[in-house]
């Protein structure tokens, strides 16, 4: 499940085996792909072609041109309601102060040392867990004011590894 807002109204759209229902009710529609960025899709008799102007799959948005109208839709998949639901949804947006341990594991790599500048979503460090290397990123702009761990050092979640 996810939901999907255009114009600031926001539809729960969901998949079910081989249909799709918008609010709880079953869209049925005929879509045929006219090239790799159109289609034309027609849905309780109303013909409509939507062309793919862009996407950010950094902020899971999507520009589409319907008609002559282009209109911004902004997604969300089921991490990012449960994220929402946690009230963990505007963390980025908050001031950056500190980077934690998100589970236990081994600092495999770290990329960032004392008055290095970062940027959101740049790669800090790599931590190792349950056998997967997982890559922690900044989740805002900053200074790294302290880096808390060493290479091949374990930590515990919540720990903190960086500060700014």
């Amino acid at each position: 499940m996810f939901t999907v807002t255009i114009q600031n109204k926001s539809y729960s759209v969901e998949k079910i085996d081989d249909a799709l229902q918008v609010n709880g009710k079953t869209i049925e529609w005929d879509l045929k792909w006219i090239s790799d960025r159109k289609i034309h899709l027609i849905s309780e008799k109303k013909s409509i072609e939507a062309e793919l102007i862009d996407i950010d799959k950094a902020t899971k948005s999507i520009q589409i041109k319907l008609g002559n109208k282009i209109s911004s839709l902004q997604l969300k998949d089921r991490f990012d309601l449960l994220l929402e639901q946690m009230g963990m949804n505007n963390m980025a947006s908050q001031t950056l102060k500190e980077i934690k341990a998100p589970m236990p594991g081994l600092i495999l790599d770290l990329k960032v040392k004392p008055g290095d500048e970062v940027k959101k979503g740049e790669v800090v460090l790599i931590l190792e867990a349950m056998k997967m290397e997982n890559i922690l990123k900044s989740p805002g702009d900053g200074i790294v004011k302290a880096v808390k761990v060493s290479l091949n050092q374990s930590v515990e979640k919540n720990q903190v590894l960086i500060q700014f």
